[in-house]
C-alpha cells in the first residue's frame, strides 16, 4: 500500500477514536452540572458573607436589634462589600463613632438598627457608596452591662447582649456562695427607688420560674447575706448558725448546738439582741419550754443564744464523779484484798 494512503488511514482513524471519547465524556456530564455549580459558587459566596461577623480573636459579636448603644461601647461597623470601610471603634463621651469618609455620627441612645439605618442615609447622600448594606455588632457593652454584687462567687459588672434572666446572671457570676440569703434585690437603671425584692431558693434548680424575672440592661442584682444566730454558754457544740429567714427558734437553735448539758442552767438562759437603743437581754424559760408548758420563742438574725452554766449542778456533777470513783476503787479493794 503506498505510503499516504498509510497516512490518511492513521488519520482517519484518530479522528474517529477522538469524536469517541468526546461524546463519552458528553453523556457522562449532567444536565444541571453548570446550574449545579453556578449555585455552588453562589452557597459559597453565601457562607463567606455570613461569616464576615465572627472574630478571629474567639470573640463573637453579637447582632441585636433591641440593645442601645451608649457611651463606652466597643463596635465594629462593617459596610458590605467596602471592606476598606470597617471600622471597630469605641464611642466618645460624647456618644459619637467616628467613621472614614463620613466623619463622626452621633449614635448614642439609638439602637443598632436605628444606628445602621443613619450610616446608611450618611453614605448614599454624600455619594461615597450607593445602595449601601451597613451592619454593626457590639464587641462590648459597657453603658447596658449588668452589675451583679452581694454573695456570688464573682460579682462584678457582665455584658447584656441577648435575653438575660435572674438565674443566668447568676450563673454567669459562678453560683451563690454558701453564706446567700434568699432575698435578692434588683435596682433598675434610672428607677432606683421602686427595688424588686425575690424570694429564691439556695438550690436554684428546685426553685419555680416566677422568680426567674427577666433582668434589663443597666440594672444592678444584689444578692443579700443570709444571717447568723449564735448560741453559746453550757451547750454540746456552741457555734453560729446561718438563718435565712426567721423561723428559727429557742428550740431549734438549741438542738442544732448539741443540745444542753447536765450543768446548764435552763432557767437563766437569755437572748442577746442587739437593738438601736444597744444589747437587749430577753428571759427565755427554757426548762418550762423543753417541757412544752411555755410557747418556743422565735430568733431573728443576729441574735445571740446564752444558755449560762450553774455553778452549784457543777459542784454536784464533780462531786458525784469523785464519789462514783472512790466507790468503784473500793469495791475493787473488796474483791482483791
Amino acid at each position: 500500500m503506498p505510503q499516504w494512503k498509510r497516512r490518511w488511514f492513521w488519520l482517519c482513524g484518530e479522528v474517529l477514536i477522538g469524536g469517541l471519547c468526546s461524546l463519552h465524556l458528553t453523556a457522562q456530564t449532567p444536565v444541571g452540572a453548570s446550574a449545579t455549580q453556578d449555585s455552588t459558587q453562589q452557597g459559597a459566596a453565601a457562607a463567606v458573607q455570613d461569616s464576615e461577623p465572627v472574630k478571629a480573636s474567639g470573640v463573637t459579636a453579637l447582632p441585636n436589634s433591641n440593645i442601645k448603644l451608649g457611651i463606652g461601647d466597643l463596635v465594629e461597623v462593617s459596610v458590605y462589600g467596602v471592606p476598606d470601610l470597617t471600622t471597630k471603634a469605641r464611642i466618645s463621651g460624647s456618644g459619637d463613632l467616628y467613621l472614614p469618609l463620613i466623619d463622626y455620627v452621633h449614635v448614642a441612645d439609638l439602637t443598632t438598627d436605628e444606628a445602621q439605618e443613619l450610616i446608611q442615609k450618611r453614605l448614599a447622600d454624600g455619594g461615597f457608596v450607593r445602595d449601601p448594606h451597613v451592619s454593626i455588632f457590639v464587641d462590648e457593652s459597657a453603658s447596658q452591662s449588668i452589675t451583679i454584687l452581694g454573695e456570688v462567687a464573682r460579682p462584678g459588672a457582665y455584658p447584656a447582649i441577648g435575653e438575660r434572666r435572674l438565674y443566668d446572671m447568676i450563673s454567669v457570676a459562678g453560683g451563690l456562695t454558701d453564706k446567700a440569703g434568699r432575698a435578692v434585690t434588683i435596682e433598675h437603671r434610672g428607677d432606683p427607688e421602686h427595688k424588686v425584692i425575690l424570694k429564691v431558693s439556695s438550690n436554684l434548680a428546685d426553685d419555680s420560674s416566677a422568680s426567674n424575672v427577666e433582668i434589663q440592661p443597666g440594672d444592678m442584682i444584689i444578692v443579700s447575706r443570709a444571717g447568723i444566730i449564735y448560741v453559746v454558754g453550757d451547750v454540746g457544740h456552741p457555734s453560729g448558725f446561718l438563718i435565712e429567714d426567721n423561723t428559727l427558734t429557742v428550740l431549734k437553735a438549741l438542738a442544732l448546738a448539741g443540745g444542753n448539758t447536765k450543768t446548764s442552767a435552763l432557767n437563766k438562759t437569755r437572748i442577746l439582741r442587739e437593738t438601736p437603743n444597744g444589747v437587749e437581754e430577753i428571759p427565755v424559760p427554757l426548762k418550762k419550754i423543753l417541757y412544752a408548758k411555755a410557747p418556743d420563742v422565735p430568733l431573728v438574725k443576729g441574735d445571740v443564744l446564752f444558755v449560762p452554766g450553774s455553778p452549784g449542778k457543777a459542784v454536784a456533777y464533780q462531786t458525784a464523779q469523785a464519789a462514783m470513783s472512790v466507790s468503784t476503787a473500793l469495791a475493787v479493794v473488796a474483791v482483791h484484798p
